[in-house]
């Protein structure tokens, strides 16, 4: 199992240029898959954990509602955003600047082959970085991501997650408002959920955090948590 991990980060990039980008990573790794199967060798498969952030984004999922964008073609000029429908699980969801959005293109045949743990473990690492700062999180029965006071009527959410697997190769991931300007979730019903609140690092804290100092942290709870070694 090659427990090997690149990191890479692409600043702020636009949303089509990352999803080609990380369908060209996941084919090949897929490829990869498929010859080891048809040739029977043992070739090691890479992995990549992948940092970003996008200019204003809502991307849809495959069995998301399309109802849940509340701005017609108008309306996300005005905003200068931009709209997707993308081939990840889970609905609508929005990307911005200060957000950290994590796209782990992991084989999990060099991990667990286990989706419910795979993402049970990507929400321990944002958790684990929010209680770094003083933030106590957890999850919400029935629901992905990772929430603040989650057991309380004030439960608002403040990482998504929504991913794709094929083969136990993963792509998409997460979204985690760090200084995201979260009056862009007003304009979509986020993840289908129209009576709980979006929060993010800053409105927690009340200050503008360090995102390069969160981004350490964060890839850092991942790389324990999965025994990997980050290149």
């Amino acid at each position: 199992m090659n427990k090997h991990v690149n990191f890479m980060d692409w600043g702020l990039l636009d949303y089509q240029d990352a999803w080609r980008r990380q369908e060209e990573v996941f084919a090949a790794i897929l490829a990869l898959k498929q010859e080891n199967r048809i040739n029977q060798t043992a070739l090691p498969t890479p992995n990549y954990l992948i940092f970003t952030e996008h200019p204003h984004v809502y991307t849809l999922g495959k069995s998301g509602h399309e109802e849940y964008l509340l701005l017609d073609e108008e309306g996300l000029k005005e905003k200068e955003a931009t709209y997707y429908k993308i081939n990840r699980g889970g609905d609508i969801t929005y990307h911005g600047p200060g957000q950290i959005v994590g796209y782990p293109i992991l084989d999990l045949d060099n991990f667990f082959t286990d989706i419910h743990l795979y993402l049970r473990t990507l929400e321990e690492a944002v958790i684990l970085t929010l209680a770094d700062y003083g933030v106590i999180a957890g999850r919400y029965p029935g629901f992905t991501g990772v929430w603040i006071d989650a057991d309380k009527e004030t439960a608002r959410k403040i990482c998504a997650m929504g991913v794709r697997a094929s083969r136990w190769v993963t792509m998409h991931g997460f979204a985690f408002n760090v200084n995201a300007d979260l009056s862009y979730f007003g304009h979509i019903v986020p993840c289908g959920i129209d009576d709980k609140d979006v929060t993010s690092l800053e409105r927690e804290l009340g200050f503008k955090v360090d995102i390069e100092e969160v981004k350490t942290k964060l890839k850092n709870h991942i790389a324990a948590l999965f025994h990997m070694e980050l290149l």
